[in-house]
């Protein structure tokens, strides 16, 4: 595994690359970093694909964005152009979480001579919702003003069943205390949810790569819909919808087989 540090309009994004083939690259969500888009696996690298992975602005290793509103899609957007140049990739298999399937669908739309085909892992973002602002605001000042603990008080007991309720909180402390810049993920926490990658479902039907969208139970992951994850896949022309049986582990949480669904989409993408 290779580290690198990429300059992108005023900010240093920091990622990692590994393995050689067909270009991947992950992208992941709000709060998060590089390691939760395939959850650390490392079974695309040993199939024959050149895996890309960064922290998005703020995130991670990678620097604040150069002013807190700055965390627009427009930016995420050109931090993944800056990201394919920098690594001299023309066209890329993009894998993004939440707010990094979102960052995805945009480019798709903006650019589409470079990507390949998408994989959307638990999109979020509905154009025709009201995100819960003040829930998003509230914790971003806890992280602000009590750090990673006062992050997870503010967020709550998660609403999941009863078996998983200790996994989930112990993920989203993990996924809090690996940041280098706290208080740039509260700056992103306020500002990603007032951005919007798509003004309306019709835009989607203007995307041409093969795309896969992997939803999450309601059960599990209450708060990336599994109705938005199927409104993607009616949206997008010729798309397909992957999700873990009823009552099992989310699929977007299992590196090993969410890889899986990645290597077979990267075998019939366009190149």
């Amino acid at each position: 595994m290779a580290t690198f540090e990429i300059a992108s309009d005023g900010t240093l994004l920091c990622g990692e690359e590994a393995g050689e083939g067909t270009p991947v690259v992950g992208l992941h969500g709000l709060t998060a970093t590089r390691r939760y888009v395939v959850m650390g696996s490392r079974a695309l690298e040993r199939s024959g694909h050149r895996v890309v992975l960064y922290d998005a602005r703020g995130h991670g290793r990678s620097r604040p964005a150069p002013a807190p509103e700055a965390y627009t899609y427009a930016d995420l957007t050109g931090d993944l152009l800056a990201v394919l140049d920098a690594r001299g990739i023309d066209r890329a298999v993009l894998v993004g979480a939440s707010m990094g399937a979102h960052t995805v669908v945009r480019f798709a739309l903006d650019r589409p001579e470079r990507v390949a085909a998408l994989v959307l892992v638990t999109p979020a973002f509905d154009p025709d919702g009201h995100p819960p602002l003040h829930r998003w605001d509230a914790l971003a000042e806890a992280l602000r003003r009590d750090g990673v603990d006062g992050f997870v008080d503010a967020y709550g007991e998660p609403h999941v069943p009863d078996d998983l309720k200790a996994r989930v909180g112990k993920i989203l402390r993990q996924r809090l205390s690996a940041h280098k810049h706290p208080q740039a993920v509260a700056d992103a926490l306020q500002a990603v949810p007032r951005a919007a990658p798509i003004g309306n479902w019709e835009e989607l039907g203007r995307i041409g790569a093969p795309t896969v969208v992997v939803a999450s139970r309601d059960e599990a992951d209450p708060e990336h819909r599994y109705a938005v994850g199927q409104r993607y896949a009616q949206a997008i022309p010729g798309a397909e919808l992957r999700s873990e049986e009823p009552g099992s582990s989310p699929l977007a949480w299992q590196g090993g087989r969410l890889s899986k669904v990645v290597a077979q989409l990267a075998a019939r993408a366009r190149w």
